[in-house]
């Protein structure tokens, strides 16, 4: 496949896909409850991962077990968050809002004034977003600032999990450990929808359209697309989430949260460039 379709197409293609499938998700929310949802798509990449993975798991020393436990609690807890954010604001604000996250995890530590011009400007985007306060809640974009902090811990862990499990096995088991860390959380909301076979096959289809799309395209791109470029096209993201949400569930910006949004890219395309720290799968 790499050798057909460029590594830039297959990046775009994973970047949109898990943008869509957060808006075919939204769509449903009048229908099931956002937790119920996020579940069904963590089941769904968590059962095709552990079937093409086939994770090796004797002789893990405890190290091994409690790294990609705190992987999988990141990546349960960012896509609950982000899933909540998007229920309450737009798509496209909830990413922009989630992507100071890593963004600050890109240009902390630096000594360099100018990776925090790109901080300053990304606040300036949020701070923007606040004028137009017609699809703004507050819950939302704390919702949203969560998912951007588990963001960074799912950055961080990523790299210690890739260090001790081999290929997708520690991917694999962190999405089993993510749809654990759910089930109570989806028992107290309520499973009487998970019978009807059009939601789970919905919510099958997020699954794919989030997780194994992307993770498929990012990992066959990554073998000959530098993670400075990679990183670059990853900050992409916020626009493919306000382009999915004005196609899939008409939500348009005003003019002045396109402006914030383009603070929040340019921001992280500049300390991307310095840090190349953003090159992880996106929540959305």
């Amino acid at each position: 496949m790499s050798s057909r379709i460029s590594p830039v197409w297959l990046v775009l293609v994973g970047i949109l896909s898990v943008q869509f499938g957060a808006g075919v998700a939204k769509s449903l929310f009048d229908e099931v409850d956002p937790t119920v949802l996020v579940w069904l798509r963590l089941v769904t990449s968590a059962v095709v991962l552990v079937a093409v993975a086939r994770p090796a798991l004797r002789r893990r020393t405890s190290r091994d077990w409690l790294v990609v436990a705190g992987f999988g609690a990141s990546l349960g807890v960012m896509n609950w968050a982000i899933y909540q954010s998007f229920a309450r604001i737009p798509l496209g604000i909830a990413v922009t809002v989630e992507f100071v996250g890593p963004l600050t995890l890109a240009v902390v530590g630096s000594r360099r004034p100018r990776d925090l011009l790109w901080v300053a400007l990304a606040a300036v985007g949020v701070g923007l977003l606040g004028l137009e306060r017609g699809h703004i809640t507050l819950p939302g974009v704390l919702f949203a600032l969560l998912a951007g902090a588990a963001w960074a811990a799912y950055i961080l862990l990523s790299a210690q999990t890739g260090r001790r499990w081999p290929g997708l096995d520690g991917l694999a088991v962190a999405s089993v450990v993510a749809t654990l860390l759910l089930t109570p959380l989806v028992l107290h909301v309520g499973t009487s929808r998970l019978g009807d076979g059009r939601i789970v096959v919905l919510g099958a289809a997020v699954g794919i359209l989030s997780s194994v799309i992307p993770y498929s395209c990012e990992l066959v791109a990554l073998r000959s697309l530098r993670p400075a470029v990679f990183s670059i096209l990853m900050s992409l993201e916020p626009a493919a989430a306000a382009l999915a949400g004005i196609v899939v569930l008409g939500e348009f910006l005003a003019p002045v949260q396109w402006l914030a949004m383009a603070c929040v890219v340019v921001a992280s395309v500049g300390a991307t460039r310095s840090r190349s720290v953003i090159a992880e799968p996106v929540p959305g």
